[in-house]
């Protein structure tokens, strides 16, 4: 029997990498005669380079950038036949975030993943949206690459307000030539409801108070900008993010998509007779997007079942089948939040040599 293998992250446990390798570890045990393809998968966000290097090889620098409160911090970039990418949250992820308030962050340092790609000698540089912890439109990045306005722009949201003029030149002669890709999976615009305040504020640490005041600071950014870019799906992705990469030509790209796509999933699951995926939590927002669910569209596609493994199951049966799913399981209802969340590795591994049982024919 062949088994693909094609899990996201365990967000704050294990990498899909790491998942990935627990599973197959964990079947194993329980149909040695099975052969198992393992190819970990991404969205966009934490861990999108290193999945794509686990699956491409390619070229991987080693890089410094300033991070979200400014300091400098360790990032990579993977160079794969004049193909870049990079991967936001390594610049301004939440886990850099480190306590400082969230309205000072800046994302200057994805500018600057942009700036040493197109210095190694990038064609095309695709960067991974997501895990942000910087809610100022872009504009960090932007300063990075030489735009300037009458405020600061890569002092965090805090400085955009009042923002009138921005000059944009510089900055879009500094990527020139390139061909930039925005891998993303979210949908979201840059300001109102469904902006990039109001939506993943709360979640980076933004005061229910202080919304408002940074979703008129990033309006105020896209009138001064082109407000029209401000509107189109994913530019309120990673904080807007999205919005300053679209304002430099970029397009978008659904992340799991382009990632799918990077590592010939389709291929791969027509070769097999089972797909099994996973993430930390399962839950109906997994279709918004996200991997267990693109896997599980791809899995559908070649007529091939697809099981998924998570650290919550968080939908019931129909939900389930909604997303292509065939059955989840969970660690935690398996074994207790402490030992998920103790030793996920070992506990995953146990799941998946639990569900070998009921699905492999070996």
């Amino acid at each position: 029997m062949r088994v693909l293998v094609a899990p996201d992250k365990f967000a704050g446990t294990l990498t899909a990498v790491q998942a990935a390798a627990a599973i197959a570890r964990g079947w194993s045990r329980h149909a040695p005669d099975d052969v198992l393809d393992l190819a970990p998968m991404a969205d966009g966000g934490p861990g999108f380079v290193d999945v794509l290097h686990a699956s491409l090889g390619g070229e991987l620098l080693a890089l410094s950038v300033h991070g979200p409160a400014g300091g400098r911090v360790p990032a990579s970039l993977l160079l794969v036949d004049g193909v870049a990418y990079v991967e936001s949250a390594q610049a301004c992820g939440l886990h850099l975030a480190d306590g400082t308030d969230p309205l000072d962050r800046t994302t200057r340092g994805v500018g600057e993943l942009l700036l040493h790609a197109r210095d190694a000698g990038a064609r095309t540089v695709v960067v991974g949206l997501g895990g942000s912890a910087t809610s100022d439109g872009g504009a960090g990045l932007l300063a990075a690459l030489g735009a300037t306005a009458d405020v600061p722009l890569d002092a965090g949201p805090r400085a955009l307000a009042g923002v009138g003029r921005v000059d944009l030149s510089a900055a879009r002669a500094a990527v020139a030539g390139l061909e930039l890709v925005a891998a993303t999976d979210v949908d979201n615009p840059l300001t109102g409801l469904f902006g990039a305040a109001r939506t993943y504020g709360p979640q980076k640490g933004i005061a229910e108070e202080e919304l408002v005041a940074v979703d008129v600071a990033l309006e105020q950014l896209a009138a001064a900008c082109d407000r029209r870019t401000s509107l189109e799906p994913g530019a309120g992705a990673a904080g807007g993010l999205g919005f300053a990469l679209l304002l430099l030509g970029a397009r978008r790209e659904p992340g799991i998509g382009l990632v799918a796509a990077a590592v010939d999933l389709a291929a791969r699951a027509r070769r097999a007779d089972l797909v099994l995926t996973g993430e930390g939590a399962f839950d109906f927002s997994s279709r918004a997007g996200k991997v267990p669910y693109g896997v599980a569209e791809v899995a559908g596609e070649q007529l091939r079942p697809c099981v998924a493994l998570a650290g919550r199951v968080l939908v019931g049966s129909r939900e389930m089948r909604a997303l292509g799913i065939e059955s989840a399981y969970s660690v935690a209802e398996a074994y207790g939040e402490e030992r998920a969340l103790g030793r996920p590795a070992d506990a995953l591994a146990d799941l998946a040599q639990r569900v070998a049982r009921s699905w492999s024919t070996g």
